[in-house]
């Protein structure tokens, strides 16, 4: 991924909510399935990482992000952003 096509999904993340909780759970087998599912869905997806969860924002991004072969976009705070192209079909033009 290029730095403009990067700068291009942190602008449409900003204008989003959050749409999935990571908490004291942590990653588990259910939460990638929820997430590879949100990404098949929406493509670009803002995820919170509670201060019960035992991993940092940055440590869950990346386990999101490999266990859904998805890339994660950026880490701010408890949050991040995953992006991975929908095989079904595209709304996200990079």
């Amino acid at each position: 991924m290029t730095t403009k096509q990067r700068a291009y999904l942190k602008g449409l993340a900003m204008r989003m909510d959050t749409i999935f909780q990571i908490g004291k759970g942590g990653i588990t087998d259910e939460s990638l399935l929820q997430l590879s599912n949100a990404l098949e869905a929406r493509e670009l997806i803002k995820v919170k990482v509670l201060d019960t969860c035992p991993l940092t924002a940055r440590e869950a991004a990346e386990l999101s992000a490999e266990g859904t072969k998805s890339e994660c976009v950026q880490v701010i705070g408890n949050k991040f952003v995953l992006w991975r192209k929908s095989s079904k079909k595209t709304k996200i033009e990079l």
